[in-house]
């Protein structure tokens, strides 16, 4: 309870904190079961997302100003974010500690979300920069929410949740670059190109690096795409120029994780942990259809072992829906 106080208290401070000119509402619906039918591992994530074009005097741009190599004026759209993630082993109905899969953990989480897009000739480069607070353990509800949905559904009673990770709060502070080359193909709009990036905080602390592309019509209305834990959150932020636009997405993204908490168990108590593999890779492949004030995406994401033991590669899906108001 104290956990869920803190968490409203700090989400209805970043959102009352100064003035903002327009606002794009995000829920991002994060689910194994939507793409691969399996209930484990990474199993749900739930996300909402807020943003807006900062004003002059809003306190996001003094905060970009504080980043290196930022000032105030070169921020695009800021964000702020609330979430709650879920992660299990396979096995969900047995009530025995399984040393040999990733731990029981719940996540709560509230953040923000500074976009900075410079458009070029012939390319645009974005940086996005996010900080996250929350809560891993007990006190972040995912035992109670999973049982719940489980009855609801019908499905198999989780039983192992005493063996979860301890609570323990967090920071973490996430970084990405990209580099977005603009041409036609076909009479559709392209962009392509690489990206850089890393994570560091007692969560998660990683150096990333991938490239993507999109194909479409009426790109510029979206200048960023969701993206999936634990790779930095874009704004999810478009323009409601009115009409019908679409793209088609893929990215692929390699990690070096020096450190996750969720599988290395948790920093100051003993828990549950496996053996964290070093390189961790993402394949992603999506479509975003924009019409008048609304835009829905999907993606598939197929992400290689993230520890030693693991039978096979996980698969999950990431849907959002998003409305201006």
């Amino acid at each position: 309870m104290k956990a869920n106080v803190v968490s409203v208290v700090f989400v209805s401070a970043l959102l009352t904190a100064g003035t903002v000119n327009a606002d794009v509402f995000t829920l991002k619906i994060e689910n194994d079961v939507i793409s691969s039918g399996r209930d484990g591992h990474y199993t749900n994530g739930l996300e909402g997302f807020w943003a807006f074009e900062p004003g002059g005097d809003h306190w996001t741009r003094s905060l970009a100003g504080a980043v290196p190599g930022w000032s105030g004026e070169d921020l695009t759209y800021a964000a702020y974010r609330f979430g709650h993630q879920m992660y299990t082993p396979e096995e969900i109905e047995r009530e025995a500690l399984q040393e040999d899969d990733r731990p029981y953990a719940g996540m709560l989480f509230g953040g923000v979300t500074l976009f900075a897009n410079e458009q070029l000739a012939g390319r645009r480069e974005t940086s996005t920069l996010t900080l996250d607070v929350g809560l891993v353990g007990q006190g972040a509800g995912g035992e109670r929410l999973q049982r719940e949905v489980h009855r609801l559904t019908g499905s198999d009673a989780p039983e192992g949740w005493d063996n979860q990770l301890e609570n323990e709060p967090f920071v973490n502070v996430g970084y990405e670059k990209r580099w977005w080359f603009q041409n036609r193909l076909g009479g559709l709009e392209m962009e392509y190109g690489p990206s850089v990036g890393g994570a560091a905080g007692n969560l998660y602390t990683f150096l990333s690096t991938g490239a993507g592309v999109r194909l479409g019509q009426g790109l510029s209305r979206s200048l960023s795409q969701a993206s999936v834990t634990p790779t930095t959150s874009g704004v999810q932020y478009f323009t409601p120029d009115g009409g019908f636009g679409w793209f088609v997405f893929a990215n692929l993204e390699g990690r070096y994780m020096a450190h996750n908490m969720l599988l290395d168990g948790n920093t100051f108590r003993d828990s549950h942990s496996v053996d964290r593999e070093e390189l961790v890779g993402d394949a992603q492949l999506g479509l975003a259809l924009t019409w008048d004030q609304w835009q829905v995406s999907f993606a598939s994401v197929w992400r290689t072992k993230e520890f030693r033991g693991q039978g096979e590669h996980d698969q999950f899906g990431s849907l959002s829906l998003s409305t201006w108001f």
